[in-house]
């Protein structure tokens, strides 16, 4: 018999070649692609976010445990009927110009789409004027952004102008994160959103969205 527990270790000690496996067996058993990708996958995502910044962890363990964890979502995806998953919605998700530290935006994706979001991944070090294009030419619901640079906070305030000055304000929610915001920060440009790790950020993703429709 799998358990929901054998899967967390899995994923959080990064054992690649045992996540299809385990969460193929959870499925066999009949426990839902949502409790999976929420109770399983993102717990252990949660704990290897605590470890990394407990420093017991460092990013080959936190890459390795996102691709671990990219093996159980990828059969779990398909199998979450969007009725359960929640609001879905679509999201424009990159770092921001001037930043290249993408593990949180990676693990951000992986949970928004595990909650059944079309993410338009845009990678990282993204022009501030192809962000707001691409969220304009996909009618995205929100533009989420992150970064851990204090320098590159300027272009998260220029997105929210951008958005003022093209009349999307509000029509297109914004939300930022990394280790260079907070709440006050959020606050402080207009944002709608703030999420401190990946699991916050998707709780908020979904609040915006069902404010949204």
């Amino acid at each position: 018999m799998a358990n929901m527990d054998a899967l967390i270790d899995i994923v959080v000690k990064g054992k690649i070649k045992e996540a299809k496996g385990a969460t193929q067996a959870l499925l066999d058993q009949g426990v839902s692609a949502k409790e999976i990708i929420f109770n399983g996958l993102s717990e252990a995502m949660k704990i290897v976010g605590e470890k990394y910044e407990k420093k017991e962890y460092f990013l080959p363990q936190v890459l390795l445990s996102a691709q671990t964890l990219y093996q159980g979502l990828n059969l779990a995806l398909p199998k979450l009927d969007a009725a359960s998953a929640g609001a879905a919605g679509k999201v424009v998700l990159c770092v921001v110009e001037g930043d290249v530290h993408d593990i949180g935006k990676n693990i951000v994706k992986a949970l928004m789409t595990g909650a059944g979001n079309t993410i338009f991944d845009l990678g990282r070090d993204v022009p501030l004027k192809d962000i707001v294009q691409k969220a304009k030419d996909e009618n995205a619901h929100i533009i989420a952004t992150s970064t851990l640079m204090t320098p590159t906070l300027a272009g998260m305030k220029e997105i929210e102008k951008m958005l003022a000055e093209g009349g999307l304000k509000g029509k297109i929610k914004t939300m930022v994160g990394g280790g260079a915001t907070s709440a006050d920060f959020a606050k402080s440009i207009g944002a709608d959103g703030w999420g401190y790790d990946a699991n916050e950020a998707v709780a908020v993703a979904t609040k915006l969205l069902i404010g949204h429709k």
